[in-house]
């Protein structure tokens, strides 16, 4: 993008400035999306100030790559980033000797963007969502993200062998009981990518299991799907048969969230799964086992207080106060 913009614009792209940076910055939020899919847009749509920050971010990687291979001066690099003290460390961080590493470079070319929360969705929206999908596929794949947690590339990148949704799968070479599915990290055809290196296993229910029972009998009738292994398919628009991609996922999420009226990403299941799963007592070792993550860290981001337990804590505090007042 960077570079179609360097050629549209006159802008010699191994030697940009502080101030061409930030202009190119501005025209990512203020220049209108492509048109895509097959339905033109009400109206024009435009990147998140977030979004851009991350091509900016990209781009000056980019540009410090450049300057590895002596393609960018390193005069071009270096203002790109300064030097800040970290004041406040986050928990856990290990400063080193004499605060060494209390430094860090941050970049000088973004916008100043609130931290969002970390949304997910209640089994009250799952429902919704599942009843009002009018397609088995849809169905199964909001069910199975619900369920198992997993990662949107994750679920498009699974294979048909990947399925084990039988109470015992010794026939097939695995000693696993239960129905569950296998996770591993290939490269697909459909662009699908499973961000853990690491194989896993996740345990799915028999309602999921139900639904795709529902999707094998609707992608039997599309004769194109017989020979493709992955499991998400096109069944209703070219390539027929093909594996289904990202943007084709996010158009259907799209789709049910404007019909139910909330907000509804991929990731928001992940979120809920683990939220459900440690507010439910499930020991944290096993919901990072279930999420695929390395770290234990990388849970605290499903960890969410809502509102509703805030003022409960409150009231809590409150009705506890007036009870020692009455003594």
């Amino acid at each position: 993008m960077y570079l179609s913009y360097c050629a549209a614009t006159g802008l010699d792209w191994s030697a940009p400035t502080v101030w061409q940076l930030g202009a190119f910055l501005r025209w990512l939020v203020e220049q209108p999306l492509p048109q895509r899919g097959r339905l033109p847009r009400a109206e024009p749509a435009f990147r998140s100030k977030r979004t851009a920050n991350a091509i900016v971010t990209t781009t000056c990687e980019f540009l410090r790559f450049g300057c590895l291979h002596r393609w960018v001066d390193p005069e071009v690099v270096a203002p790109l980033t300064q030097a800040k003290f970290l004041a406040f460390l986050p928990e856990g961080f290990d400063p080193g000797e004499d605060g060494r590493f209390r430094t860090a470079q941050v970049k000088l070319v973004k916008f100043r963007v609130a931290i969002s929360g970390y949304e997910w969705l209640s089994a009250e929206q799952v429902t919704v969502l599942i009843e009002l999908a009018a397609r088995a596929r849809d169905r199964f794949l909001v069910s199975l993200l619900a369920t198992t947690g997993m990662r949107i590339g994750e679920a498009l990148g699974l294979r048909r062998e990947d399925m084990h949704l039988l109470s015992n799968s010794r026939d097939l070479g695995c000693s696993i009981e239960g129905p569950h599915v296998h996770i591993h990290r290939r490269r697909n055809a459909n662009g699908a990518w499973a961000k853990a290196r690491k194989p896993r296993s996740v345990p799915v229910t028999t309602s999921v299991v139900d639904h795709y029972v529902d999707y094998l009998v609707e992608r039997g009738r599309v004769p194109e799907a017989l020979d493709c292994d992955l499991v998400f398919v096109n069944l209703f628009h070219a390539p027929l048969g093909e594996g289904m991609k990202y943007g084709s996922a996010k158009e259907m999420f799209d789709r049910l969230a404007r019909r139910a009226g909330f907000t509804a990403r991929p990731h928001m299941l992940r979120h809920a799964a683990a939220t459900r799963w440690l507010r439910n007592g499930t020991d944290r070792s096993v919901v990072q086992a279930l999420l695929g993550h390395v770290s234990s860290k990388s849970m605290d981001l499903y960890t969410h207080v809502d509102d509703q337990e805030k003022r409960a804590a409150v009231n809590a505090v409150g009705a506890a106060r007036s009870q020692e007042g009455t003594k």
